[in-house]
């Protein structure tokens, strides 16, 4: 049987649109991409996604929770790493450390050790906040949890193995940690919520904010707990998220809120914990909750109290210099730096121009319990109040106004201390009592 030349040329094009749908169907579709969220913030520790939201067609899947589980009283983050959820709580006079399934929430394996509900220099607030502040942190390369209690108990946990307890060490008993003193001269600011900052996996050391008079800051030996370094800078530990790695021309450093300021310090062998800059940023009641967002080696902060705004500030290893600073202001969320604009969630999310910090927009309804993220496809997600969603446009899709895409308070717990997390196509969001619901976003 004989075809012509316009039959070939048909079945040609048939076979070729044949052999394009199937690699369009083996091909991960766009947007599908899941990843881990391992640290304090995420993978970059930026509150930046390498996931998208999952909006899609006018519609965000964001409604019911998958699945609810709780896990004690707590101001600590999930961590999700390979199909794993990692978090923290304290009730019955213990911290409990917590593996779950990401997907279902079904718990794989628990840990417990004594401790007390609050650290034992605690002064102020103990209506706001209960057990464990510090987020965890996951060393992809050995499959150990770190984790630090309130009242300063480093420890590490085995994950490849149940979570079998490793090393420990108690910092204020190691090394006699004072109480944080009251920081400026307004009357009934000193406040002390034992140890807040997630510790810092860099090499072969696990990095601490000790605040202790022998060192702001200090690197463990991550496989035996031995100290190796100690910073320069000898001053009291602020109340913040967590140190943030950063690069100070080609030189690896950590950035740091201690109870004076901004710190940035060196982590180049020979030169561990060597100041590079301090900028001084003083508050009331010791609060610089706040983590440090960075992009390149500049570094945006924010705080409440008696600063009442955000900055910009360029580092060099000469030292701190201030770009811009404006009169706005977070109390809890930390920064994102996303595409060229900064954003937080404090009465209305609020988005500004990173090389100018011309505020470009604000709205919403998030108060001052809030925490956000940025997502792949550009748009921000606000985990806020007693237990609010929310999504809107980012700068790079509305770049003149505020645009919310969704909104679902029917998520109402209690005050939503805990950094919203998205990892594996799923939302995880955790409140200060512990309750953690997970949401699917696609």
């Amino acid at each position: 049987m004989r075809t012509s030349g316009r039959q070939r040329s048909s079945v040609a094009r048939r076979v070729r649109w044949m052999i394009g749908l199937l690699a369009a169907l083996a091909a991960p579709a766009a947007g599908t991409f899941a990843a881990d969220w391992p640290h304090w913030r995420g993978p970059a520790r930026s509150g930046v996604s390498p996931e998208p939201s999952g909006w899609s067609g006018g519609q965000w899947p964001v409604r019911q929770p998958v699945w609810t589980a709780k896990a004690g009283a707590g101001s600590t983050s999930p961590l999700v790493v390979s199909g794993r959820l990692y978090t923290m709580g304290w009730s019955g006079g213990k911290d409990h450390v917590i593996c779950l399934d990401a997907a279902t929430g079904k718990p794989l394996w628990e840990q417990t050790y004594t401790a007390p509900q609050y650290g034992r220099q605690a002064v102020g607030d103990q209506n706001f906040y209960a057990g464990v502040t510090a987020t965890p942190e996951y060393d992809p390369a050995s499959g150990f949890l770190y984790t630090l209690s309130a009242d300063g108990d480093l420890r590490s946990w085995n994950t490849r193995q149940g979570g079998q307890p490793g090393w420990s060490l108690n910092l204020y008993e190691r090394y006699g940690v004072a109480r944080r003193p009251q920081a400026t001269r307004r009357p009934n600011t000193l406040r002390d919520y034992g140890y807040t900052s997630s510790p810092l996996v860099h090499g072969d050391w696990v990095i601490v904010e000790v605040g202790d008079d022998e060192g702001a800051l200090m690197g463990f030996d991550k496989k035996t707990g031995e100290r190796r370094w100690v910073s320069e800078s000898k001053v009291a530990a602020g109340h913040s998220g967590g140190p943030v790695p950063l690069t100070v021309e080609g030189v690896p450093c950590v950035a740091a809120y201690t109870l004076q300021g901004l710190l940035v310090a060196r982590l180049d062998r020979g030169r561990e914990g060597k100041t590079v800059a301090e900028y001084e940023w003083i508050t009331d009641f010791d609060n610089n909750i706040p983590t440090p967002a960075v992009q390149g080696s500049s570094v945006v902060i924010t705080s409440k109290y008696n600063q009442q705004k955000v900055a910009r500030i360029d580092i060099t290893l000469a030292g701190a210099r201030k770009v811009w600073e404006q009169r706005y202001a977070s109390g809890v969320c930390s920064p994102i730096i996303y595409k060229n604009h900064v954003y937080f969630a404090n009465h209305g999310l609020q988005c500004f121009d990173f090389a100018s910090g011309e505020l470009k927009w604000f709205g919403g309804r998030s108060g001052d319990v809030a925490s956000c993220l940025a997502t792949s496809d550009g748009r921000i997600v606000v985990w806020a109040n007693e237990g609010e969603l929310m999504l809107a446009e980012s700068a790079e899709r509305s770049p003149g106004e505020y645009k919310e895409l969704a909104t679902f308070p029917d998520a109402r717990g209690v005050e939503a201390w805990c950094h919203v997390v998205l990892a594996e196509g799923r939302l995880y969001c955790k409140d200060r009592a512990g309750t953690i619901k997970c949401f699917a976003t696609h």
